[in-house]
């Protein structure tokens, strides 16, 4: 039949299904595939805590959404345009985010009594009428699959994994993407295991074929390329991006790098994306605990590597005393907190941005950490690269703060050359003549770093206080006091050379909107959206938290208002509260879930019906 081709600027698909339906893996293929093809891409893995939730349950529905288009996609979308439901439950949980007349592709052998029974429905909504405010393509994947690898010997389940790859053909074809990305995967995938290759291949070719010959799919949509800024681009998640940030630092440093670290959801991804960097001379260890990890880290900061640790949820809480400890050494250390739900093991797998109170002062004693935070995927590499510069020029810790959503979700990332990124200069200590330990840099306070074996650099450091310049061992008040004074006035130095914030939109007025981290995407798409229709409003994101901007008090008083979207129960709104005596509007959201841009509109909209103006 003939096909009907309509052009579209962005499109949100959302591939859902049991925890072993492939789902992530689906996803991830079709946002790279995407973002190869020149589309602006942002996407949001969503699966369960549980390692293998029982098959068919609706709190084992495993989902991957991606948002595409020619546009700038600084989200992964509200609404979906396309659900890919793999069975009951996947449909059931995720009807609610479909789009009024969305597409539902419907794997219908997903939809047995089994699985009706299991996603409480009493009637297959395939069947009757409650879908009919959508598009419904049902197809019996599995009997098609079987078909297609009937040939082949293969067994029924291993047959059975292979339907992902046909619903993958399915929208490839939807969405005018080709299969050749995938193929060249499929190849190196499997390459030792010819048998899988075979299957897959048929079966993501099938899924293309199908699509292009039935008349279930009478039209075709075509995105044109987003027009970026010229530049070599990959998709990248970011623990990848933390992972890449870490190594070209310890590059740009002339430093070795090592990174100490113990696995932890969602974070585990970049010990294992730095073990593939041995061959830039990277060294990691996979610690037995959080404190072995992060002391290990300390160790190698002293032996003169660029080190860093990472972690996520409770581990940050078992990193709290080697954190001080690294501290009162004062060594560069860079520590990558991805934000999880919490408290204790919380929501394993969900993000969630209510580590920020922790990192400011979750630790004894008097103990201020620098803190900066990534806003996207691919800004966890600006945003390590800043952190190492920090650490390193400061001789001091800095946390990085990801969460959940960036750091396992996608966007394009425009690959620098190593000569574009920032300078981080690093000097070790070698000349004895008038060492000291503590004897500090005029303009930033830090100490020298004198590596173990310099000849004639012998000194002590330690978690005991120092006296002041010469490193002894020091129980003294007045120095304990100068010490604690200097450690602080050190940290809130970085002030003066970090970027001043700023503003887009009205530069002072009545509604100001001020994020942090990776709620930037929701605040940014609300903003253009309301500011574009003539709405008087701001926007102004952070990406240092501790010292905060030189000129975020001036930026604050130009505006009555001041609204803090966060993924917590408003802790920077607390920490601003504090710090210039004035109240801050709070839209806080503790579900598990990112920031959506029609939150932040429709809260931004309600302020200003309640000022009454726009």
């Amino acid at each position: 039949m003939e096909k009907k081709i309509q052009q579209l600027k962005e499109v949100t698909i959302r591939f859902a299904g049991d925890s072993g339906d492939g789902m992530q893996l689906t996803g991830t293929q079709f946002s790279n595939t995407s973002g190869t093809l020149g589309n602006d891409v942002n996407t949001f893995p969503d699966y369960p805590s549980e390692i293998r939730a029982p098959e068919g349950t609706l709190y084992g529905v495993s989902a991957y959404q991606i948002q595409f288009g020619s546009n700038l996609v600084h989200t992964h979308g509200n609404k979906m345009d396309v659900l890919v439901a793999m069975n009951a439950s996947s449909l059931s949980v995720n009807l609610p985010k479909l789009k009024e007349n969305g597409i539902i592709i419907a794997n219908s052998a997903g939809f047995d009594e089994k699985n009706l029974n299991l996603a409480k429905y009493e009637e297959n909504p395939l069947l009757n009428d409650s879908l009919k405010n959508y598009q419904l393509i049902a197809i019996d994947m599995e009997s098609i699959v079987g078909e297609v690898l009937s040939g082949l010997s293969l067994s029924p389940k291993e047959t059975a994994r292979t339907k992902n790859f046909f619903a993958l053909g399915l929208v490839y074809w939807l969405y005018d993407r080709p299969t050749e990305h995938t193929e060249i995967w499929l190849q190196q995938k499997f390459a030792k295991k010819p048998k899988y290759l075979e299957a897959n291949l048929l079966v993501l070719k099938a899924g293309w074929k199908f699509a292009s010959e039935s008349e279930l799919f009478p039209v075709q949509y075509q995105i044109e390329k987003a027009k970026l800024a010229p530049g070599y681009y990959r998709n990248i998640t970011g623990n990848e991006a933390v992972a890449l940030g870490l190594v070209s630092a310890a590059r740009k440093a002339n430093l070795p790098l090592f990174l100490g670290s113990y696995p932890i959801t969602p974070a585990t991804e970049i010990l294992h994306f730095i073990s593939g960097y041995k061959k830039f001379g990277v060294k990691h260890l996979q610690a037995e605990d959080e404190i072995a990890g992060i002391s290990s880290a300390i160790g190698a900061a002293f032996a003169g590597y660029l080190a860093a640790t990472t972690t996520s949820g409770p581990g940050l809480s078992l990193k709290v005393e080697a954190m001080g400890l690294a501290m009162i050494l004062e060594l560069p250390l860079i520590i990558v907190d991805v934000q999880r739900g919490g408290p204790s093991t919380g929501l394993p797998t969900k993000p969630e941005q209510s580590d920020l109170l922790m990192a400011m002062y979750g630790r004894h004693g008097e103990a201020p950490l620098p803190i900066v935070a990534a806003r996207s995927a691919s800004d966890c590499f600006n945003m390590t690269i800043e952190a190492a510069r920090i650490a390193v020029k400061y001789m001091t810790p800095v946390i990085l703060l990801t969460d959940g959503y960036i750091a396992q979700g996608t966007n394009p990332f425009k690959v620098p050359k190593l000569d574009e990124l920032p300078e981080i200069p690093a000097k070790y200590e070698t000349n004895p003549e008038g060492f000291q330990p503590y004897k500090r840099d005029e303009v930033t306070l830090a100490r020298p770093w004198a590596i173990p074996g310099t000849p004639n650099l012998e000194h002590r450091i330690g978690g005991l206080e120092k006296k002041n310049i010469t490193g002894i061992v020091s129980q003294g008040p007045d120095n304990h006091q100068l010490m604690v004074e200097l450690r602080a006035k050190k940290i809130e130095g970085i002030a003066n050379d970090i970027p001043l914030a700023t503003v887009e939109g009205e530069q002072e007025g009545d509604l100001l909107i001020l994020g942090w981290g990776g709620t930037y995407g929701a605040i940014k798409d609300a903003f253009d959206k309301l500011h574009s229709e003539g709405k008087k409003i701001s926007f102004c994101h952070l990406t240092h938290l501790n010292p905060l901007p030189r000129n975020i008090g001036d930026i604050l008083a130009k505006f009555k208002r001041i609204l803090v979207p966060e993924l917590n129960t408003g802790q920077l709104k607390l920490l601003l509260q504090a710090r210039f005596m004035r109240p801050i509007l709070g839209l806080n959201k503790v579900q598990g879930l990112p920031l959506q841009e029609f939150e932040v509109t429709e809260k931004v909209l309600e302020l200003l019906n309640e000022k009454g103006g726009q």
